[in-house]
């Protein structure tokens, strides 16, 4: 068990950590939530001891190991995957460490007698460790979060690769409490899910920060809210805090509202002066004084969204023939899509497939290699990418803001100032004032994302926008796209984020076309899920027999045997009118639906037909000989 108490951070004049003061249980799953700034990764931080508080004591045995995934972690260059993964001073992670480099060698010069010696002593030793189940398991996982190369120097992966490298190595390091910082970001969707799995068996305690609200909600059974520098607990997971913290929030406004009438009545009487004892008079001013000192936390904190958008016309964009690689490894193959006024488009699949590629071609920031892309005239693109690239840290948060408008205008034609929008979206009058650099990550992305809303676009394009966002944030876009009379295209990860925003995705697959499907993600799932489950369950295709020789056929097979060519004809012409018309249906996607399953029903007639046709032509084919 481990035990806080009266922790006190700041940072300048921000109060991060308020004499907050909690308890971390053998077993328990904590997700930690707030605003971005509020200080989440800071008391992240100063739990595993890599910061520290200017007040308070964290109380735990002698022996209690933590265990901390940092958001961008930090790993030893020269060291491989596999030495990074065992590392650590533990006995079992010197064994395996240890086992692994003979193994190495040994692969290297299989003859050399010393290093066959050599690994019978470190599988001897593996023995005595009990280590060959941890081996097993670090290597399981490595191979689930996509590292196969387990030797590869460090310095050789790609980010996200280094990403999923330091969060195996929490993973397997033993510890009584393991905390993870944004674990779920740069993460496909298949492998967030086996993370969930994971950790559902995870033998230690769990601390973890994630924007992803499904992957919180199913791994998590307690509920930390850093809000303003205090600390809230709730008993139950994501949906059940919703829950509570509006329950709490309106008995804070009843708290208020009770305490503002006996202010106002102490006040009153304290003014008519009434005659009372100089030590009972005391009393009550100095009651007085400690009421008006005391403050509620009942001031909301939403984002507000208001900025319009100017007006779309119809055409916004279409691509034709659109190719696009590098090298030798081909992202985009022939592909012709057009976007219409109204869209909501989700663009999903596996890093490194092109995804960002494509956005970026739309965006009109990179050329395809093959095809054209035409743009509509009135269309006035705003694009939220991944990076923090045009973010200037040697200016003003107010004079960033400035930079694209001064004043923005609502859908009802009212004017908003920069600084007005800063205060929306949680930056005080004072903080406008601020450098850039002063920001924490979660803050220059709240601050990069009012940027591109203020330039009033028609079409927004964003690349992963819930990384480093906060959840109540991401509610508050979530709405605000709900609203906006544009176009959204969106590459993301989050399942949560795109069945709240999207109605049809492009699926990007290794190697195959981009599939267009009619749906949100949870319905693309469960798609998935059927068709493995149908392949799977698909008994094994025997030979097929000819049937029975027949002397002759009859009067019926012969009448259906005249016609069957024609009538296949005009299921393939019928198939392919259904093909074009759902092409032409755009993003109506009940037109689009009726007619998927017209397709459907026309497919399995023709198949059908296809059968009947081998059968009656084995037989022809017997009478003829």
């Amino acid at each position: 068990m481990l035990t806080v108490e009266n922790l006190f951070k700041s940072y300048g004049d921000k109060t991060l950590l308020n004499h907050i003061s909690c308890m971390i249980k053998p077993n328990a799953r904590i997700g930690l939530i707030g605003v971005n700034g509020t200080g989440k990764s800071t008391f992240l931080k100063v739990i595993a001891g890599i910061d520290t508080a200017e007040q308070g004591t964290i109380d735990h045995a002698k022996d209690y190991q933590i265990e901390y995934l940092a958001q961008e972690p930090e790993l030893d260059n020269d060291l491989t995957v596999i030495e990074q993964i065992y590392y650590g001073e533990a006995v079992i992670m010197k064994v395996m460490r240890e086992y692994e480099q003979v193994l190495l060698d040994l692969q290297r010069d299989p003859e050399n007698e010393k290093n066959q010696e050599r690994l019978l002593n470190k599988q001897r030793l593996m023995d005595e460790q009990d280590a060959w189940e941890a081996n097993t398991a670090a290597k399981t996982i490595l191979t689930q979060l996509g590292i196969t190369d387990f030797h590869k120097n460090v310095s050789e992966l790609s980010g996200g690769q280094k990403k999923r490298v330091a969060i195996a190595k929490a993973l397997i390091q033993p510890a009584d409490l393991l905390i993870l910082d944004e674990p779920t970001n740069h993460l496909d969707n298949e492998t967030v899910e086996w993370l969930e799995k994971y950790l559902a068996s995870y033998k230690g305690a769990l601390m973890l920060v994630t924007h992803d609200r499904y992957f919180l909600n199913r791994v998590t059974n307690q509920i930390f809210e850093l809000d303003k520098g205090n600390l809230y607990i709730y008993e139950g997971n994501y949906e059940l805090f919703l829950e509570k913290k509006t329950e709490r929030e309106a008995l804070e406004r009843s708290y208020e509202e009770k305490h503002h009438n006996t202010l106002r009545r102490e006040l009153a009487w304290l003014k008519r002066g009434p005659k009372a004892r100089g030590t009972k008079q005391k009393a009550r001013v100095e009651r007085v004084q400690e009421m008006q000192k005391q403050t509620f936390n009942t001031e909301s904190r939403d984002v507000s969204f208001e900025a319009g958008s100017t007006r779309l016309g119809n055409k916004v964009i279409e691509l034709e023939g659109i190719e696009k690689g590098y090298g030798s490894n081909q992202l985009i193959r022939d592909f012709d899509f057009l976007v219409v006024p109204g869209d909501r488009l989700g663009i999903v699949g596996p890093n490194g497939s092109g995804k960002t590629t494509l956005l970026n071609i739309m965006a009109g920031r990179l050329k395809p290699d093959e095809g054209e892309i035409e743009t509509g005239q009135t269309v006035k693109i705003g694009y939220y990418t991944q990076g923090d690239e045009e973010l200037d840290d040697d200016k003003r948060l107010i004079e960033y803001i400035r930079e694209v408008a001064e004043v923005i205008h609502t859908k009802n034609g009212d004017e908003i100032t920069a600084e007005q929008m800063l205060e929306r979206f949680l930056f005080s009058r004072r903080e406008q004032w601020n450098y850039i650099r002063k920001l924490s990550g979660g803050e220059r992305r709240r601050l990069y994302l009012l940027r591109v809303l203020m330039s009033e676009p028609n079409v927004l394009l964003l690349d992963e926008p819930t990384n480093d966002l906060d959840t109540q944030t991401l509610g508050v876009l979530e709405e605000y796209l709900d609203q906006f009379p544009g176009v959204v295209i969106t590459v993301s990860h989050d399942r949560y984020f795109l069945d709240r925003v999207v109605d049809h995705m492009l699926v990007f697959r290794d190697n195959s076309p981009i599939e267009h499907f009619y749906g949100n993600y949870s319905e693309f799932l469960e798609r998935e899920k059927q068709q493995q489950k149908q392949q799977s369950s698909k008994p094994v295709k025997r030979e097929q027999k000819r049937p029975a020789q027949k002397k002759k056929m009859s009067y019926h097979d012969k009448m259906e045997w005249e016609t069957i060519e024609d009538d296949i004809t005009e299921l393939e012409t019928a198939l392919e009118e259904l093909q074009e018309r759902i092409a032409g249906a755009g993003s109506d996607a009940e037109k689009v639906q009726e007619l998927y399953k017209e397709q459907q029903e026309t497919e399995t007639k023709l198949e059908a037909k296809m059968e009947r046709w081998e059968e009656l032509s084995l037989i022809a084919e017997e009478l003829e000989q």
